[in-house]
């Protein structure tokens, strides 16, 4: 069994060994309007490791080869590749590499303010997903700009393709409109105590399917999904005001504020006080030294 980080502080440690290709949003305009803090492929290795304690923004993460290990919902998942992650803001988040073993990954880490790091986005999980397309369109972006005057229009239709990508595995409701319908509207009405016979209505279909479609999109129940908007809506509450956290409970549909700080903690990692007084995470924590050029490499073996 692999070793796990301490996850109850942060964690930025890239190694010795590991190849990243980044390239971020204060250098390429076409990032910045589309609301993407930066784009990555790491080629890592031991000691790689990451520990976000309170993400400010969504992080979407493809194995394009190897293996790692990938923290969501307080539980370790083995990161192969094929398999994509999808960790929203204002939660825990952590990875890896194993002993051994290399790790090739793709990344998009969104910006507080886009729509996919909203509190009404969905919540963690894996799902499968192949990120070839996605590689080659972050090292086709960087290439460009690594040119001395990269092409605007270039730059943006790299972006497109990378954007794209993401919404793909982000977004998995499209496949199902009738799902998106059905979460849109729980959503303005969170204290709802809401019955799966009610959710199914929304949807016009039984329980059962109702619960079908949502394991195939989200790989949860929709108690669970439920369960997942309810803590990403207070998590954003404890993070953005200083409203009191038996108040935000209700808010969010938890009538006992126990199993108000259980379900929270079993998702978050956190109970509610402690998260609400627990560090942010800055949004661009990975390269050592942001700023330099519009392409950074870093670490070559």
């Amino acid at each position: 069994m692999p070793r796990h980080p301490d996850v109850s502080k942060e964690i930025h440690n890239i190694g010795e060994d590991s190849v990243i290709t980044t390239v971020r949003a204060e250098h390429c305009e076409a990032l910045a309007a589309r609301n993407i803090a930066h784009v990555a492929v790491i080629d890592a290795i031991e000691p790689f490791t990451m520990v976000r304690t309170n993400l400010s923004g969504a992080y979407l993460q493809v194995c394009l080869g190897g293996e790692g290990q990938t923290l969501l919902e307080g539980r370790w998942y083995a990161h192969r590749e094929g398999l994509a992650s999808f960790a929203p803001a204002h939660a825990l988040h952590a990875f890896h590499c194993v002993p051994g073993k290399h790790w090739k990954l793709a990344w998009v880490r969104f910006t507080p303010t886009s729509p996919y790091s909203r509190s009404s986005a969905m919540g963690p999980r894996m799902m499968r997903f192949s990120g070839v397309g996605l590689e080659h369109a972050i090292l086709g972006l960087a290439h460009e700009m690594q040119a001395g005057a990269p092409d605007h229009a270039t730059c943006a239709m790299w972006v497109n393709l990378i954007e794209r990508h993401a919404e793909r595995v982000v977004e998995p409701w499209r496949e199902e409109p009738r799902l998106m319908r059905v979460w849109d509207v729980v959503r303005t009405d969170l204290a709802r105590d809401w019955k799966l016979a009610e959710l199914a209505a929304l949807a016009n279909t039984s329980g059962e399917h109702l619960r079908r479609m949502c394991q195939k999109c989200f790989g949860r129940s929709p108690g669970r999904q439920l369960a997942n908007i309810r803590i990403a809506h207070a998590a954003h509450l404890l993070a953005t005001t200083q409203n009191k956290i038996d108040a935000i409970a209700h808010n969010v549909g938890y009538i006992n504020p126990y199993a108000f700080s259980n379900t929270f903690k079993k998702l978050t990692g956190f109970r509610p006080s402690d998260y609400r007084s627990h560090p942010r995470a800055a949004p661009h924590v990975l390269d050592p030294q942001p700023g330099r050029n519009p392409v950074k490499v870093v670490r070559k073996r």
